[in-house]
């Protein structure tokens, strides 16, 4: 089927690497469904992006959302090739200062709204004989680090989901693959710089190198670089159930 036929999905396409990513896939042809809870954030990705798009304001932690997300976009465009699980959030904390709140929010962001809309999606790209599921994790789905308990836990749970539903469809033509990144330059890491800072003491400008020291390159991953490794996930059929890095090199495979 031509790129300017198939459908894409992206959750938490507001902003930062959700942005780039729809931007990403537009430009590559696809047509782009973005969905977020802030409607100004997803008209100004719509606005970005040079392929048709359709905007879905949505809550996807809420139970009924991947449901109706995707029941929207079958009626209106019709079913989806591709399907980008961005949204996600961060939380730090030392393990025992966690409250059950808190742990459960990472949960339900992290790891459970991504496994509904796996649970939604798979079924018809099976059927259809294609289907890309690109699932936007972390390095913390691999190496656990002090203060970010909730949110490793979190991750580490998502990736181990991409790997077992990428081997129940390897012989589908479908694909399930994470996207790994380490600190990158957006919103959600300008969040991790302002707790650093009010913790420490140390300036913003201290914290954000700290944490752009953490990758071997001394900088911070560009959201157009985690973008492109979604992509590169899209287009070959032969990369299933991995995690891919994109942490300038701290963590090597």
């Amino acid at each position: 089927m031509p790129l300017d036929e198939r459908i894409a999905v992206v959750t938490g396409a507001g902003r930062g690497i959700g942005r780039s990513v729809a931007v990403t896939l537009s430009r590559s042809g696809f047509r782009v469904v973005l969905t977020a809870r802030d409607v100004g954030q997803l008209e100004a990705t719509a606005a970005a992006c040079p392929a048709a798009t359709m905007v879905v304001a949505a809550d996807i932690t809420a139970p009924d959302a991947p449901d109706r997300l995707f029941d929207d976009v079958e009626t209106s465009w019709g079913p989806v090739d591709v399907l980008v699980a961005n949204a996600g959030g961060a939380a730090s904390g030392r393990v025992d200062k966690i409250s059950d709140a808190e742990w459960q929010r990472m949960l339900d962001l992290n790891l459970t709204s991504p496994f509904r809309c796996l649970r939604r999606v798979l079924p018809g790209m099976r059927e259809r004989r294609f289907g890309r599921v690109v699932v936007v994790a972390s390095v913390a789905s691999k190496v656990g680090e002090p203060y970010i308990a909730a949110y490793t836990a979190s991750k580490h749970g998502v990736l181990g989901l991409v790997r077992s539903a990428a081997a129940e469809v390897a012989r589908t033509g479908v694909t399930v693959n994470a996207v790994c990144p380490g600190y990158v330059d957006t919103p959600m890491t300008d969040n991790s710089v302002s707790e650093i800072a009010h913790r420490t003491g140390w300036s913003e400008t201290d914290a954000r190198s700290f944490l752009a020291n953490k990758q071997p390159t001394g900088r911070l991953v560009a959201p157009e670089e985690v973008a492109a490794a979604v992509l590169f996930c899209v287009e070959n059929g032969s990369v299933n159930g991995q995690g891919l890095n994109v942490d300038g090199g701290a963590n090597q495979s």
